[in-house]
């Protein structure tokens, strides 16, 4: 038995299918992180030329740097907001009950591994050097 809803029932627009706001906030969401990382590729642009070239201690100063640093922390914790809901949409796609729920779950999961570390390597670079 599968967990899939019948054509009919997602054909006929005065059946309730989802949940209505989660799926806004999930519309909203998408298209803010996709905005705001489009502000920012400016400033990434920025780093990678104006890291383009150096050496090791020249790299860890530039990024070490808190008006640098911190941006590119917040950066991609925004990136990897855009990065799971991508996926999800991707998920949504091709499985249904349980085990999209267990791909969510490892969607997630993974999006705040690379968030956390990402941005524990930035603020000891920020803070520590």
């Amino acid at each position: 038995m599968t967990d899939r809803i019948p054509d009919a029932v997602v054909a006929n627009p005065k059946t309730k299918y989802g949940n209505a706001k989660a799926s806004t906030r999930h519309f909203i969401t998408q298209r803010l992180t996709g905005a705001i990382n489009i502000v920012f590729i400016g400033f990434l642009a920025f780093i990678v030329l104006r890291l383009a070239g150096q050496d090791r201690p020249d790299m860890v100063a530039t990024i070490g740097n808190g008006w640098i640093g911190l941006p590119l922390a917040v950066l991609l914790v925004i990136v990897t907001i855009h990065m799971r809901n991508g996926m999800r949409d991707t998920l949504e796609d091709y499985f249904h009950g349980s085990t999209y729920r267990f791909y969510m779950l490892l969607n997630t999961a993974f999006c705040i591994l690379i968030a956390v570390a990402g941005v524990a390597a930035i603020l000891k670079l920020v803070f520590w050097g």
